[in-house]
């Protein structure tokens, strides 16, 4: 791909850190909902919580999750950075790949809990290690989307094997500026 024109590429740029600022915004709801829905002694709060939990992770983050890789990918493929070029680009793209992957997965059993709390009460026995797992699953998923929020602010540096071979295949920039 070409490199984007910087008006495009600023667009794609903000389209991303926009969705995954979403993203993160989204985990941390869903980590309040599920922290209240584990801690409340109230059943009516406990179900509310886990059928927003339900609705919060298909409405919220999952659209924020594709929408964060897919733009992610556009941007990077837009920009000098490339897709494969630099180590933390490819990590990156690893770490949010599989976080959508986990997250869809992890979907079924958040739909579970949730269509259950619409249709009884929870007990506070009830469905404990999943209400427990999800609490944990979710915190370390906004663990994991610091670290690829650090990766693109620190950027550090590495050519994979692929941006070394590319490097080496781009002539020198002339400076048309100082001539001799």
């Amino acid at each position: 791909m070409t490199a984007m024109s910087p008006r495009l590429r600023k667009l794609a740029l903000t389209a991303h850190v926009t969705f995954s600022l979403g993203w993160f915004g989204a985990v941390a709801a869903f980590l309040a909902l599920a922290v209240a829905g584990l801690a409340s002694t109230d059943a009516g709060l406990a179900r509310a919580a886990y059928i927003g939990m339900g609705v919060t992770g298909w409405f919220a983050i999952v659209p924020f999750a594709l929408a964060s890789l897919i733009t992610g990918i556009v941007s990077s493929l837009g920009t000098v950075w490339g897709l494969f070029r630099h180590y933390w680009v490819l990590i990156k793209l690893l770490i949010t790949a599989l976080a959508t992957g986990v997250l869809l997965v992890h979907m079924g059993p958040i739909s579970g809990l949730a269509a259950t709390a619409a249709v009884k009460s929870m007990s506070a026995a009830g469905f404990q290690g999943l209400r427990i797992q999800v609490v944990v699953q979710a915190g370390l998923a906004l663990l994991v989307l610091l670290l690829a929020t650090a990766l693109s602010v620190y950027k550090p540096r590495g050519l994979t094997g692929y941006g070394q071979r590319t490097q080496r295949r781009t002539p020198p920039a002339i400076d048309l500026n100082h001539t001799k």
